[in-house]
């Protein structure tokens, strides 16, 4: 009897001891599942704080990279070959940006590659800047040259144009003062014993009396003076159509003509227009103008009665 319940305590015993090195090992395995499941939430958190740091980088990269698409943009030149050569840069930013843009999670091999592309595109960026700028300012600097050049010139020819018109009006008034000048002219009709008459059916000629007048600045020598009668009836008195002078750029007809040495002074000339074997006279008034050198230095009107 009492070695029947010495067994059993010694079961009892033995049985307790063994529960309680399971509740151990259940409570040890239990504790380094919690610091599994603790490290392995932890290491989540910082695997999405990571990640929201490297998406963080990489939008960061992306508003750099669009900045430096925008400020290539804005740089403009009238150089060709610089205009060529931002078009190839922002064409190699545009094609980064787009790699950029693809990639949903970026490592940190990623992010560091990036940022070492950025940073080149950057100084080259720069360089093109400062190219630009320079051309840009040296093109303005030319523009302003050009300018004050084009203002100088407008100037000269401005300067030069008042000088002609000066030089003109100076010709004009050497060649108004050396113009002769048919002073105290006169004109009537004379009969076959040369007096004076104002009949036309008893004129046979016509008679213009005039004085060359005193001129320093007129040429001297042989001149050709030239007279034109016109008749009431606006008919020019000529003897031929052959009869031609000289006047302005054209030559015109002329009804009498006499060469004269003048000499500067004082030249007293007549002139005749003899009518025998022409039509005869008509009453009215009648017209003359005296031509020389070109000019018509003189003009008068007489009448004829019936």
């Amino acid at each position: 009897m009492s070695d029947s319940v010495e067994k059993k305590k010694k079961f009892s015993l033995g049985e307790t001891d063994k529960e309680r090195r399971n509740n151990l090992i259940v409570i040890f395995l239990s504790v380094i599942l919690i610091v599994v499941v603790v490290l392995l939430f932890m290491q989540r958190g910082e695997h999405k704080q990571i990640m929201s740091s490297l998406n963080a980088e990489k939008d960061s990269i992306q508003v750099e990279l669009n900045q430096m698409v925008q400020n290539y943009d804005s740089l403009k030149t009238d150089n060709d070959t610089i205009n060529s050569q931002l078009f190839v840069a922002q064409t190699k930013v545009k094609d980064l940006l787009l790699e950029v843009g693809q990639v949903k999670k970026a490592s940190y091999e990623q992010i560091e590659r990036y940022r070492e592309e950025v940073g080149s595109l950057r100084r080259i960026m720069r360089n093109y800047i400062v190219q630009v700028d320079s051309l840009n300012r040296r093109n303005k600097e030319l523009m302003e040259e050009n300018a004050q050049v084009k203002q100088e010139y407008a100037q000269i020819e401005n300067q030069k144009k008042k000088l002609e018109k000066e030089k003109e009006r100076l010709s004009q008034r050497v060649e108004k003062a050396a113009t002769l000048e048919a002073k105290s002219l006169v004109a009537y009709g004379i009969n076959s014993r040369g007096n004076d008459v104002n009949n036309s059916k008893k004129a046979e000629k016509i008679q213009v009396n005039f004085t060359l007048g005193k001129n320093i600045t007129a040429k001297r020598g042989a001149k050709n003076i030239y007279i034109r009668i016109q008749r009431p009836d606006q008919i020019l008195l000529m003897k031929s159509k052959n009869d031609l002078f000289r006047f302005e750029d054209l030559r015109i007809p002329y009804s009498a003509m006499r060469e004269v040495t003048y000499e500067g002074n004082d030249l007293p000339v007549n002139i005749f227009w003899d009518n025998n074997g022409e039509q005869a006279l008509i009453p009215g008034e009648y017209t003359v103008d005296v031509f020389a050198d070109g000019s018509n230095i003189g003009t008068t009107k007489f009448s004829f009665k019936k």
